[in-house]
């Protein structure tokens, strides 16, 4: 079977972006496909970890309870912990359009790992990764004031998940609502509009009926760094 891949909307830095060619035509022809509409639910908080899921196109939220945890890219691997710890799954994860993925049963995984070391040691990256994001964003919770939290977290979105647009300016690919902004910098809802408040103030972002753009990216870095 011929394949195109990768697929021009996986991220850098993705696990199937860094994977070789011939190992992602591998995994894929291994699983089923499966299409989502924005709302549905991929995984549950709290299921058994019974396969992965591959994403090959569109975002997924990854919340626990009301707390948005992350927004995962196409390219991402997504349930391995449960499936490689054997523990219920720890957060839910939602469509935020239309998503395209590739199911992968638990002993399928498994045996691909064991016959493909490279793809392993992708996966115990991706695991540290995770950990390392969560470590970050509790360093930020204590670090920082409550818009240069926010800056980080539009950064990090903007550049995952971002479209350029002529102006110059990144559009964020996903839908986020100022509720799940808030969860996700550990503020209340209204210290994040004063954040975004002063944010579009110094010509920053811009804000609209569910769309918000990164004006100027560059800017936006720099004042993570202050």
């Amino acid at each position: 079977m011929q394949h195109d891949y990768p697929y021009p909307e996986w991220g850098p830095g993705t696990f199937l972006a860094q994977l070789p060619p011939g190992l992602v035509a591998e995994m894929i022809d291994m699983g089923a496909r499966r299409r989502f509409e924005a709302g549905q639910v991929l995984m549950r908080e709290g299921d058994r970890g019974t396969h992965v899921e591959l994403l090959l196109i569109g975002f997924v939220k990854v919340t626990t309870i009301d707390t948005l945890l992350a927004i995962r890219m196409p390219g991402e691997l997504l349930g391995e912990t449960a499936v490689l710890t054997g523990a219920p799954r720890n957060a839910t994860v939602t469509a935020c359009g239309r998503v395209i993925s590739v199911v992968l049963a638990r002993p399928a995984f498994e045996g691909f790992l064991r016959r493909r070391p490279e793809a392993n040691r992708l996966v115990t990256a991706s695991v540290v990764s995770q950990l390392q994001f969560a470590n970050r964003r509790r360093t930020d919770f204590g670090a920082f004031p409550a818009h240069i939290r926010l800056a980080r977290v539009l950064v990090e979105i903007a550049e995952g998940c971002g479209r350029p647009r002529p102006d110059g300016g990144v559009e964020l690919g996903v839908t986020l609502s100022q509720p799940e902004l808030a969860t996700m910098i550990g503020i209340a809802q209204a210290t994040v509009q004063k954040a975004m408040q002063e944010l579009r103030a110094h010509g920053l972002i811009e804000t609209g009926y569910r769309r918000l753009v990164v004006c100027d990216l560059p800017a936006l870095r720099k004042l993570c760094d202050t």
